[in-house]
């Protein structure tokens, strides 16, 4: 389907709007009445770079507070219609949106609000022009898209049709103020326009709601496909455009943003089942393996601390200075080419169909890492992700194409020495103006599920969690973010990434790793007085947390433990966990404690 994008969903001026959306692939914007008006180009030259970007001007808007109880009122807003119809003449559009109303003196008479809009249809249709009105989820009378259909209806004018915008129309519905039933019923040629927009469940004022914090499709939590698909069923065949007001992306570099409205998009549309649609996400199987990048002056910390978690230094890169250290099926590589500071530079997926995987990215927009490789190295496909992390798609099963074929092997026994099985999730910090960004990326490129969404009051502030996992959960990724960090007031590792390895035995993982010299983290006595007052845990259970420094959560599905090592370098640390039954969260709830446990190690 057309995709269209409103300039006011990206930053700068009109001119920066229109050659983000065009770059991104996008086949039509809706201008945004406040651009035209600070753009120094004319209407006309605008319409002429449109034209050169291969861009339709599929809506102009918005004309606001129409309709008034005083017929002054509404005699100057024909006026003022008159002359945004002669704009809409020079810059080659012919629909214009029309909000109701939010004035004091919104007319609250279904007859009479018909008869002034199809007065203002009459004056459109003279110029070959149409009317799309819209029901604002705050508008002073009609906020509901039955009530705006009710009027359109009424008024019975073939220049006046209706938009639907799903924000207005879902964030009603989560109230139980309207619902989407009945929308599939609504004639297409009097269904104008469609405007979409995510976002996240608020308990808040609906304006702000609306002006802060919409997303693009597939980062929130409304029902956006049954949405669509209903106004789909209508046969509607009209764009589907993007319309969001969010802070962060009124403030980004609009290429980028332009980018990820894009992939939203396509997101959507595979959701719906729209040909053609993207591959479905081959399945994955685990991770082949992550990447540290570490600096010259924490290789060796870095190297020390997973021989003494029983890791074993398995093999060299052919032409790379890059180590592979392994237990059991967990793989980290430590890469020491880079002049980056110690950090996971790279996740790597196990999945059945690694070109697969690769083309899906690609469908997403996902931009791919140049890479070099030697002679007879596997030929690895790798795009980065939004914080700049490389991800790779692999099958290390594979017998001559695989990516343990680039390493010569040191002969070292990669047994799981201290009961270490596999990798069991990656969390990774994010910039705030990620987070949302890198959700969608991996849910659309990886096929990723979003579970766990948590805020948490940490020792430096607010923190925002949420965790991605595949079906089986064998690849779980985990984001976090500070949500407001100012100053030069922060902790000692403002950012900090770990890798979590799984084990069948927590205690024993901890006693052996412990006995080898681990740089293990301690946690203070209080954390177990208050575990035992709120929890009545067994004793023995109890002396074995507090022994080996274990941290546990429990929730009605199992149990977790979990322990960590100091920070090693700048941002980068190690955890060992164990779930017990279905536990498939991450322990939140310690992450302040242990994020304390840090800074008191780095200070000590």
């Amino acid at each position: 389907m057309h995709k269209g994008i409103a300039t006011v969903c990206l930053s700068g001026t009109l001119e920066d709007k229109l050659n983000a959306a065009a770059a991104a692939g996008f086949g039509g914007v809706e201008i945004f009445e406040n651009d035209l008006i600070a753009s120094a180009w004319s209407p006309e030259q605008v319409r002429e770079h449109c034209d050169r970007l291969g861009l339709s001007i599929d809506l102009y808007q918005p004309f606001r507070d129409f309709d008034s109880a005083d017929p002054d009122t509404v005699r100057r807003n024909l006026r003022r219609a008159e002359r945004k119809f002669d704009v809409m003449r020079r810059l080659g559009t012919d629909t214009m949106l029309v909000c109701s109303s939010v004035s004091a003196d919104a007319v609250d008479d279904d007859e009479l609000l018909a008869e002034q809009l199809r007065a203002l249809a009459e004056r459109a249709g003279e110029h070959g022009m149409h009317i799309a009105y819209e029901a604002l989820a705050w508008g002073r009378v009609v906020d509901t898209w039955e009530r705006s259909w009710e009027v359109v209806r009424r008024a019975d004018h073939p220049a006046l049709g209706l938009c639907l915008d799903s924000f207005h129309v879902l964030s009603r519905a989560q109230s139980g103020g309207t619902s989407i039933d009945g929308i599939a019923q609504i004639p297409a040629d009097k269904l104008f326009f469609l405007q979409l927009a995510d976002a996240p469940h608020l308990n808040m004022d609906v304006l702000q709601w609306s002006r802060h914090h919409r997303l693009f499709p597939g980062q929130g939590s409304f029902e956006l496909a049954a949405f669509t698909s209903a106004v789909l069923a209508t046969g509607y065949d009209g764009p589907l455009s993007l319309e969001v007001f969010n802070d962060v992306y009124r403030q980004a570099e609009p290429g980028r943003a332009a980018v990820d409205a894009m992939r939203s998009l396509v997101a959507l549309e595979e959701s719906l089942g729209r040909e053609p649609a993207p591959a479905s996400p081959p399945e994955l199987t685990g991770y082949a393996f992550t990447e540290l990048a570490v600096s010259s002056a924490a290789d060796h910390q870095v190297a020390r601390a997973l021989a003494a978690m029983g890791f074993a230094h398995v093999g060299q890169h052919r032409s790379k200075p890059v180590q592979l250290w392994q237990q059991g099926n967990a793989r980290v590589l430590l890469n020491s080419g880079t002049d980056q500071a110690t950090a996971v530079s790279a996740l790597a997926v196990d999945t059945v169909d690694p070109a697969a995987s690769a083309a899906r990215a690609e469908a997403f927009l996902a931009p791919k890492v140049p890479r070099t490789r030697g002679a007879a190295e596997a030929d690895l496909s790798v795009v980065a992700a939004p914080d700049g992390t490389s991800v790779f798609f692999c099958r290390t099963a594979a017998a001559e194409d695989g990516w343990m074929s680039d390493f010569i092997l040191t002969g070292a026994n990669s047994h799981a020495l201290a009961g270490l099985s596999h990798i069991d999730h990656v969390a990774l910090a994010q910039p705030f103006d990620y987070f949302d960004e890198a959700t969608l990326f991996y849910r659309a490129v990886l096929g990723l599920a979003p579970w766990h969404d948590a805020e948490f009051a940490a020792p430096f502030g607010l923190v925002r969690n949420r965790a991605l996992t595949d079906a089986r959960g064998l690849v779980r990724i985990a984001l976090h973010g500070t949500v407001l960090r100012r100053g030069d007031w922060a902790p000692g590792v403002p950012d900090p990434q770990h890798i979590a390895f799984a084990s069948d035995d927590i205690f024993a993982s901890a006693r052996a790793m412990r006995a080898r010299g681990a740089p293990l983290l301690s946690i203070p006595d209080n954390y177990y007085d208050d575990l035992e007052a709120r929890l009545e845990l067994a004793p023995d259970l109890l002396a074995a947390l507090r022994e080996c420094q274990v941290l546990y959560d429990r929730d009605d599905d199992g149990e977790f433990f979990h322990f960590h090592t100091e920070v090693l370098g700048d941002r980068v640390f190690f955890e060992v966990v164990q779930r017990v039954g279905d536990y498939s969260g991450y322990g939140v709830a310690n992450a302040p404690i242990r994020m304390a446990a840090h800074r008191a190690a780095r200070q000590a």
